[in-house]
């Protein structure tokens, strides 16, 4: 396993991420403690979660993955200092978190304890904004016209981001978490966060994960440049596609179980014409190098300039297997090359 260091924050984390937002929906206690440990055993110490999982978010799941976090933390109390635990913030829309309304500060100070309590652990490493309070163009809504920037009270943002900023700093001091990220955020918004840091001394984010693979791939190069020269590390989320590039979907198979079978959400699951044909293409690139289409997508997330480390998820240890793989892989000049006209033929088809 190879390691990087995250942003600004000195921590040592694996290249591979894992997510969690399958546990407590499409994995049980069992199967994650199963994928917890496996991760472990390949050197993996970074594990990403959520106040909102498991997805698709429902009041009847929401928290659900923290606990069987927790469960595993409480039974395995020797290793927490061996994981670099990250977990999200709700941010405004979803009814049964806060009312839906907008992170604060206050809101900031309670949803760190409450998490604290889930996950059964006194610190947690990076406290994440999971997304902004203004309207992002992530979740599909990427395409020019599908919102209205001009439309945002920027003074008002900027003052809750510096209020979000004075909470955060509150629970540093407090020692209930070590460092705080974003997450489906946009350039301003981190500029704007390390700008207000900078003036009012208060900490900086670290990192941001953003939807980022082979068929969506909008933040290159220009959010990347910028994370890349503020020390903000980039993690790639969703870097299949939602399994997408596994070719599973393909010729219109939905594998039983799969998560295109659950409810849609945030239009995700962009299929068209165009990312069946790239996803085909990509497909064919795998098989001529003797890998697999997943393995693929995941090692050429890998080596993009700037990617800290890829959030993979799986709901079997096999699958979990085949991903980790990946990062073992160095991708041949072939196979580079031939992924890079497939994706000028296919530009932005997600």
């Amino acid at each position: 396993m190879q390691y990087s260091i995250l942003g600004s924050s000195g921590l040592n984390v694996s290249r591979v991420c894992l997510g969690s937002m399958t546990w407590g929906r499409q994995n049980n206690q069992q199967e994650a403690n199963e994928q917890i440990d496996y991760a472990l055993s390949r050197g993996v110490n970074f594990i990403d979660t959520a106040e909102m999982y498991a997805v698709p978010p429902t009041p009847g799941t929401y928290g659900t993955t923290e606990t069987i976090i927790g469960h595993w933390l409480a039974a395995n109390a020797n290793k927490r200092a061996d994981i670099i635990l990250a977990t999200k913030i709700a941010g405004n829309g979803l009814s049964w978190i806060r009312g839906g309304a907008d992170i604060t500060g206050q809101a900031i100070t309670a949803s760190v304890e409450a998490s604290l309590a889930r996950l059964q652990t006194d610190y947690i490493d990076v406290y994440q904004l999971h997304w902004p309070n203004r309207t992002s163009p992530h979740f599909g809504k990427h395409w020019p016209g599908r919102i209205q920037f001009s439309d945002v009270d920027t003074e008002a943002h900027i003052d809750q981001m510096l209020e979000i900023l004075e909470a955060l700093s509150q629970c540093m001091d407090a020692g209930k978490i070590r460092h705080f990220g974003l997450s489906d955020d946009t350039p301003w918004g981190i500029h704007q966060y390390c700008r207000l840091a900078e003036m009012h001394n208060l900490p900086k984010p670290v990192s941001i994960q953003n939807e980022f693979n082979l068929l969506h791939f909008k933040d290159w190069p220009y959010l990347i440049e910028h994370c890349v020269h503020s020390e903000v590390a980039y993690l790639p989320w969703s870097p299949l596609a939602g399994g997408a590039l596994s070719g599973k979907y393909l010729n219109g198979a939905m594998p039983e179980g799969s998560r295109w079978t659950l409810s849609q959400r945030n239009g995700l699951f962009r299929q068209n014409a165009k990312t069946d044909a790239a996803i085909a293409r990509f497909v064919e690139i795998a098989h001529e190098h003797n890998i697999t289409p997943s393995q693929l997508a995941l090692a050429w997330c890998n080596q993009v300039d700037g990617v800290t480390s890829t959030i993979i998820g799986a709901t079997s240890l096999a699958q979990l297997t085949e991903d980790i793989d990946a990062f073992e892989i160095g991708l041949s000049e072939a196979a580079v090359v031939a992924i890079t006209e497939t994706l000028k033929e296919y530009p932005s088809p997600f």
